[in-house]
C-alpha cells in the first residue's frame, strides 16, 4: 500500500516524480523541451520532468487528444507522442476511441490517451488511511486490540499458503531463500543472506508500512507466520514500520538449535 511504488503483483511502478528514466534522449530537436547543448543527465531529467507533466495532465483533465495535450502543455504534438509512446510502453497511459455522445460526426473518431489502473497508482492515493482507519473502526468496535490481531493473523495466513509451498518445495538449507522470493513476489523485495549461527531474512520494502507503523500487531502476525512456516524461532531484529530501513529477522540454524537442546539435556535422565 505505499504510495506510488505498488502495481500488479511482482512489478515495481515507477513514482509520481519519475514516472519513466529511459536514461538518454532520444531526441534533442524539440527545442521548447531540451535546449541544445544542455549536459545529457539535464536533458534525461527534463525528459521525465516531461513525462510527468503529460501523465498529469491526463489525471486532471481525463482522457485526452494529443492536441489537446499539446494546447495545455505548451509543446508539439509531435513532442506529446514521443512522450506519449513512452508512457505507453511503461503502461502508464493506454491509447483508445473516444467517446462520443451525441451525433456521430463523419470520418474516425479521435484517439485520446487515458490512464491506466498502473499509471493511476502511480500517483498520491489515499488506501492508508482507508486502511489505517478500517483497522481502528474494527478495533474499536469489534474487541480492541485483539480483534486486531485476529484480522492481523487472517490476513498474513491467507498469504502464507504460497509461501508454504514454495518452501516445502525447497531443500531445507534452501527454505529462508525459497521464502525471500516468495514474499518478493508479493512485493516485500525480500532476500536471504548468512548470519553468525543462522540467516537473516530482510524485506526491503513492506508494502503496508504505513499502516503497521500504527497497528503493529500486522508485524507480529508476519513474524508469527516465518516462524511457523521455517518450523523453528524466528527473531525480529527491525521493522521499516519503526524507522528501519530494512526489516530483518534472524532465522537460527535448524542444526545449532538441536545442538544447543540436546546439550541442555545431556547427562540427565529424560523421565
Amino acid at each position: 500500500m505505499t504510495q506510488g511504488t505498488v502495481g500488479p503483483p511482482g512489478r515495481r511502478l515507477p513514482g509520481p516524480e519519475e514516472l519513466r528514466n529511459n536514461g538518454v534522449v532520444k531526441n534533442v530537436g524539440e527545442a521548447r523541451e531540451t535546449p541544445t547543448g544542455t549536459p545529457q543527465e539535464e536533458l534525461a531529467t527534463g525528459e521525465r520532468s516531461t513525462r510527468n507533466r503529460v501523465a498529469r495532465s491526463i489525471l486532471d483533465h481525463g482522457p485526452s487528444t494529443v492536441t489537446e495535450l499539446a494546447g495545455r502543455l505548451g509543446l508539439t504534438p509531435a513532442a506529446v507522442r514521443r512522450h506519449l509512446d513512452a508512457l505507453v510502453a511503461d503502461d502508464v497511459v493506454e491509447a483508445r476511441e473516444q467517446r462520443v455522445y451525441g451525433t456521430r460526426t463523419r470520418g474516425r473518431p479521435a484517439k485520446v490517451f487515458a490512464l491506466t489502473d498502473c499509471g493511476r497508482d502511480a500517483f498520491d492515493q489515499s488506501y492508508d488511511k482507508l486502511a489505517a482507519d478500517a483497522l481502528r473502526f474494527i478495533q474499536e468496535r469489534f474487541g480492541g486490540d485483539e480483534a486486531v490481531v485476529a484480522f492481523a493473523r487472517a490476513r498474513i495466513a491467507e498469504q502464507a499458503d504460497a509461501y508454504r509451498r514454495a518452501i516445502e518445495a525447497a531443500a531445507p538449507e534452501e527454505r529462508t531463500e525459497a521464502l525471500a522470493k516468495a514474499l518478493s513476489a508479493d512485493g516485500y523485495a525480500a532476500t536471504a543472506r548468512s548470519a553468525p549461527v543462522g540467516e537473516q531474512l530482510c524485506q526491503h520494502h513492506c508494502p503496508v508500512a504505513h499502516v503497521a507503523e500504527k497497528f503493529p500487531q500486522l508485524c507480529e502476525a508476519e513474524t508469527e507466520i516465518f516462524s511457523q512456516l521455517l518450523g523453528t524461532h524466528v527473531q525480529r531484529l527491525a521493522t521499516i514500520a519503526h524507522g528501519d530501513g530494512v526489516c530483518t529477522t534472524f532465522i537460527p540454524k535448524i542444526s545449532e538449535i538441536t545442538h544447543n537442546a540436546s546439550a541442555s539435556t545431556a547427562g540427565r535422565n529424560p523421565a
